[in-house]
């Protein structure tokens, strides 16, 4: 089976995927990224989940493919000393989620 490629154009009339707003904190500069994330090909929800602190220091905001769920994957991101779980309903495989999340980061 070949590799499907993730297309950041998309036609107007193409679903995209969603957005969902279940909390009132995000980690900074984190919904750009997902709002971002959600026009790309294959991707159906993103939910960001609960945030926390950790002891080492991120930088640069970092988004890390956990562990597959049901339907898609949970994905760490990080930030300074603040992490939050996004869970993303999905087609893709882990490497096409990556690349995919690798071109919203670079938006």
């Amino acid at each position: 089976m070949g590799k499907r490629i993730v297309n950041t154009h998309k036609a107007a009339s193409q679903k995209t995927g969603r957005l969902v707003w279940n909390h009132s904190t995000h980690m900074h500069g984190l919904i750009p990224v997902l709002e971002r994330l959600v026009h790309l090909d294959g991707i159906q929800t993103v939910t960001p989940g609960e945030i926390g602190r950790v002891k080492g220091h991120m930088p640069k905001m970092q988004l890390r493919v956990s562990v597959p769920i049901q339907g898609g994957f949970k994905i760490i991101a990080r930030q300074g000393k603040t992490v939050q779980e996004v869970f993303i309903l999905t087609i893709l495989d882990r490497e096409q989620l990556e690349e995919a999340i690798a071109i919203a980061m670079k938006n």
